[in-house]
């Protein structure tokens, strides 16, 4: 019976495919042509040439020794510039103390306290050690030392090369607290 179903259904719809085909073949394209047709009479356009670049002119920068804009200032001694660069060498000999091996912008200030009379304040590693400081205490790879402490911040005034031979230079930055 199943037989019988299938054969009738099959032979209608090989009857309604060829028209519904047909149907398509004879669709309309004019205005696809009438639009192709305009697009093609109408003048081609012009490519305009690639502009001409100005050289490139170097730029030197001269402010890397300057106290940056963000940094608390420090008390400036005024000191003939010559002679302070002559007399501004780092103590290469000194042993170093275990924050020197961290940059300065990879140390936070988290903390103050008083201890014994004296004023200290913590510093937090990248590895996460919080390492008790106070004025006179170096850290950062620049030969930093701490000049003032508050509960706010910490001074530290780096030696860095000038780029001169053999210059140094006294470079202010400042650790603020910041809230963790």
């Amino acid at each position: 019976m199943a037989a019988n179903l299938i054969c009738p259904l099959g032979r209608m719809i090989a009857l309604i495919l060829p028209l519904m085909l047909g149907a398509c073949a004879e669709a309309d394209f004019d205005d696809l042509d009438l639009f192709m047709a305009e697009q093609r009479s109408q003048p081609k356009g012009t490519i305009e040439p690639i502009p001409v670049l100005d050289p490139y002119e170097p730029f030197a920068y001269e402010a890397a020794t300057l106290r940056g804009p963000f940094d608390r200032p420090l008390d400036a001694r005024p000191q003939d510039t010559q002679l302070a660069r002559a007399s501004v060498q780092p103590d290469l000999e000194r042993v170093k103390e275990y924050l020197e091996q961290f940059t300065l912008d990879s140390l936070l200030m988290v903390g103050s306290l008083k201890r014994g009379g004296q004023d200290w304040s913590l510093v937090k590693d990248p590895e996460g050690g919080i390492h008790p400081v106070q004025v006179g205490s170096f850290l950062g790879r620049d030969h930093g030392k701490i000049v003032d402490m508050t509960e706010r911040y910490i001074a530290v005034m780096e030696i860095v090369p000038d780029g001169t031979k053999s210059g140094w230079v006294e470079r202010p930055r400042t650790l603020e607290l910041s809230g963790i």
